[in-house]
C-alpha cells in the first residue's frame, strides 16, 4: 500500500502574532492560516457566534451573498496561492494545529449531546466482530446495506475502520495506530466502531479500492450531508450544539500542554497515538444519533475530518470563492488534497456544517484528525467552476 514519504508535506510562511506570550507561532503552527485560526480562535468569545469570524462581529453567516462577484473570485485565487517553503521533517504540517490552542469555539446553544456513554471510555484494541464483511445488496443494483443511495452514488453510512483479512477471518486495525507499510487494508463502515484516524489521503484511496469502493468526490459528500434539501448543517439550517462531535477542547494542549519540550513535531505529536485514545473526544461512529443527515448518513460533520478525491486546483479554488459562505483564508497549492467536515474541535472556521473544507495538505498528509469513507457507483460530475452556490435556507 503506498504510505507517506519521510519528509513533512509543505507549509507556508507563518505570522510571528502568537497567542502565547513568549512562544513564537512558528514553533507552534505549520501554516499560514494556522496561525491566523490559533491567533482568532484564542480571542474568541463564547456564544452564539462561536469562533467563526461573523459571530465575532455580529454579522450573519447568512447575509453571505449566494455568489461573489468575478473580481473577489480573481482576488481569491491570487491571494491564496502562495509558494510552499521547505521546513525539517521535525516541524511538519499540521492541520489540527488550527485547534491546538485557544478556548473551544461555541455554536448556537441547543440539546445536549447525543453520544452514548460507550464513546466517553477509553477506546478499546480493534476486535474482530467490528468487522463486517461486505453486505448484500438491499436490491439488484442497488446500494449494499452499509450504504445510502444519494442520486444515483452510494456513499458509506458511518465513518470508516480498517480491517486486515487474514485465514479468511477480518480483524480491525486499531484506530491510533498508523496503517503499516505493506499491509492491504480494507474499508469497512459500520456503527458502533471507532473510526481509522492518522491516514492519508493516498491511504485512504488504497483501502476503499481494496473493498471494491473508491473515495467520496467532494461535490457527493455535499449532496450527502445536505440531503434533498439545501441546509448547511445535515440536520438543519443552522449549527446546534450537542448534534455533532465538534467544539471540545483543544486536545494536543489537553495531553501535552502548551510547551512540550523541543517544541510541536509533527509525528511525536500531532501523530501520537495517545491523542486519539483519551476519553470524551473521538467518537465511536453512529454515537451522535442526532448527526445524520435525511438520506441515513452519519457524522458527516465534526469527530474526524473526512478526505475526498478532488485535488487542489484553480477551478475548486474557484468554486470555494463563490459558494457564499465564510470561511478563513487558507494556503494552497495546486495538487492537495481535500478533506471535509471537520473534527471533533472544529466548528465553522472553515466554512459551516456541510460547507467546511481543508486545502492545505498535500495526498500524503495524515494526523489524528484525519478520517475518510468511500462511494460506490457512479461519479457525480463536478459543477462547473464558476457556477454560484444554490440558494441556501438560512
Amino acid at each position: 500500500m503506498p504510505t507517506a514519504p519521510p519528509r513533512a508535506p509543505r507549509r507556508a510562511p507563518l505570522s510571528d502574532r502568537s497567542p502565547l506570550p513568549g512562544r513564537p507561532l512558528s514553533d507552534l503552527a505549520p501554516t499560514g492560516w494556522l496561525a491566523a485560526a490559533i491567533w482568532l480562535t484564542a480571542c474568541a468569545a463564547p456564544g452564539d457566534g462561536g469562533g467563526s469570524p461573523a459571530g465575532r462581529a455580529g454579522a450573519s453567516v447568512e447575509a453571505a451573498p449566494a455568489a461573489l462577484p468575478a473580481a473577489l473570485a480573481a482576488a481569491a485565487l491570487s491571494a491564496s496561492a502562495a509558494p510552499a517553503s521547505a521546513v525539517p521533517a521535525s516541524a511538519g504540517s499540521a492541520h489540527a494545529g488550527a485547534a491546538i490552542l485557544g478556548g473551544a469555539p461555541a455554536e448556537p446553544a441547543s440539546a445536549g449531546s447525543s453520544a452514548s456513554a460507550a464513546s466517553a471510555g477509553a477506546p478499546p484494541p480493534g476486535s474482530a466482530s467490528a468487522g463486517l464483511p461486505a453486505l448484500p445488496l438491499q436490491a439488484p443494483g442497488a446500494c449494499p446495506a452499509d450504504m445510502a443511495p444519494v442520486g444515483g452514488f452510494c456513499i458509506d453510512r458511518y465513518e470508516a475502520h480498517l480491517v486486515t483479512e487474514a485465514g479468511g477471518e477480518l480483524a480491525v486495525h486499531p484506530h491510533y495506530k498508523r496503517p503499516e507499510p505493506g499491509v492491504r487494508y480494507l474499508a469497512r463502515s459500520g456503527p458502533g466502531v471507532f473510526p481509522q484516524a492518522y491516514i492519508s489521503r493516498v491511504e485512504a484511496k488504497a483501502a476503499c479500492a481494496a473493498a471494491g469502493k473508491r473515495l467520496c468526490t467532494r461535490r457527493e459528500w455535499q449532496r450527502a450531508c445536505r440531503g434533498n434539501g439545501v441546509h448547511r448543517y445535515p440536520y438543519g439550517p443552522r449549527g446546534e450544539r450537542g448534534r455533532c462531535n465538534t467544539g471540545k477542547a483543544h486536545l494536543l494542549r489537553e495531553v501535552f500542554g502548551e510547551h512540550p519540550p523541543g517544541g510541536w513535531s509533527y509525528e511525536r505529536h500531532f501523530n501520537s497515538p495517545e491523542l486519539d485514545q483519551k476519553p470524551g473526544f473521538l467518537a465511536r461512529s453512529g454515537d451522535y444519533a442526532g448527526c445524520a443527515s435525511e438520506l441515513g448518513v452519519h457524522d458527516l460533520i465534526g469527530n474526524l475530518h473526512e478526505w475526498v478525491s478532488d485535488m487542489v486546483d484553480h477551478d475548486l479554488v474557484m468554486r470555494l470563492a463563490v459558494e457564499g459562505v465564510e470561511r478563513r483564508d487558507q494556503p494552497w497549492h495546486e495538487g492537495n488534497g481535500v478533506f471535509m467536515g471537520g473534527f471533533f474541535s472544529t466548528t465553522s472556521e472553515l466554512g459551516p456544517g456541510c460547507y467546511f473544507t481543508t486545502i492545505a495538505h498535500e495526498p500524503t498528509y495524515h494526523d489524528y484528525s484525519t478520517g475518510f469513507r468511500c462511494c460506490d457507483g457512479p461519479t457525480l460530475p463536478a459543477a462547473p467552476a464558476g457556477a454560484g452556490a444554490k440558494k441556501q435556507d438560512g
